[in-house]
């Protein structure tokens, strides 16, 4: 019987013993483990991207450091993006300041001007040209408004089924007025029937702005052809015009923001349409490229996914 109590008495000393360890073990771990944490949300906080090659066993501290790598990686990745969006939103208003100069300088010029002692004919012309200036700033504002508030997220794509007609009636319709006073006909070739996933109103700006530039720099008596094929995974429109044609140098750059061709700053614009088009097509996983040859004139073609 003692032998019993005896064996009795060591097992629950060992049990003792084992729990005593056991608890002593966890203890260290957790300390190990509160250690590693504090070290690597510092290193976190100090900016230092931990290594992911570091730590790769499947416990649980190898986890907890996956999901902070996981979370350095998106920290990083936002704070580039809020990067890009300041030097975005500087860049825009430096522009906006740079392009605003000239038409405001104008109005003030004509403004003094008209103080002046002018007879009748000379202030109706003064006026006139701030009437043009004025139409070229408010044009350029919203143009700037459009473009922020594409960038920003604020106007969302809204793609529904619609007839490839509608929009390019919208688009056409805008500009026709403007081509008619330098008599260019504007041929259109299509298939009524087809229909196409897209935004119908933001789609029909870019049309327009492309026409428009078209319109633009195509000599009086001039064509501009439209024409809709469909592919397997693109609807391709494309408008040919006969105009000046665009040098290959500068087929790269005719899409970015306020560029304007060296031969045409007398002409009217500000070198936004192109980029909107482009913005626009682009937040539809389409794209716009370009065939052109100086002296005959230029194509671009529209691509809008199926």
């Amino acid at each position: 019987m003692e032998i019993v109590y005896i064996l009795i008495i060591l097992l629950l000393t060992g049990i003792v013993f084992c729990l005593l360890w056991k608890n002593r073990c966890l203890k260290r771990d957790i300390y190990e483990f509160t250690e590693k944490l504090e070290i690597s949300l510092q290193e976190l906080l100090n900016g230092k991207k931990p290594d992911k090659a570091e730590y790769r066993r499947d416990d649980l501290w190898g986890r907890v450091y996956d999901r902070l790598c996981r979370i350095s990686d998106l920290y990083t990745h936002r704070n580039q993006e809020l990067c890009e969006e300041k030097e975005n939103l500087k860049e825009l208003v430096s522009d906006m300041s740079h392009q605003t100069k000239t038409p405001l300088a104008n109005i003030k010029l004509y403004q003094e001007l008209l103080l002046d002692d002018t007879n009748a004919a000379e202030r109706a012309e003064y006026l006139t040209r701030m009437g043009k200036q004025a139409d070229k700033l408010d044009f350029l504002l919203q143009s700037i408004v459009k473009i922020s508030r594409l960038e920003t997220g604020t106007i969302k794509i809204a793609k529904s089924e619609y007839p490839i007609s509608e929009t390019l009636a919208l688009a056409i319709g805008t500009v026709v007025p403007k081509a008619d006073r330098k008599n260019i006909r504007i041929h259109v070739t299509y298939d009524e029937t087809l229909h196409l996933e897209h935004d119908k109103k933001w789609t029909a700006e870019a049309v327009f702005n492309v026409l428009d530039n078209a319109v633009k720099y195509t000599d009086e008596n001039g064509n501009i052809d439209i024409s809709v094929c469909q592919g397997e995974i693109f609807t391709k429109i494309s408008i040919t015009d006969t105009g000046k044609g665009i040098p290959l140098e500068r087929q790269g750059t005719i899409f970015n923001r306020f560029y304007r061709e060296p031969e045409v700053h007398d002409t009217e614009g500000v070198g936004l349409g192109l980029y909107l088009a482009r913005k626009i097509i682009s937040m539809q996983n389409g794209y716009i490229k370009v065939d052109s040859e100086p002296g005959k004139g230029s194509t671009f073609h529209i691509y809008l996914p199926n």
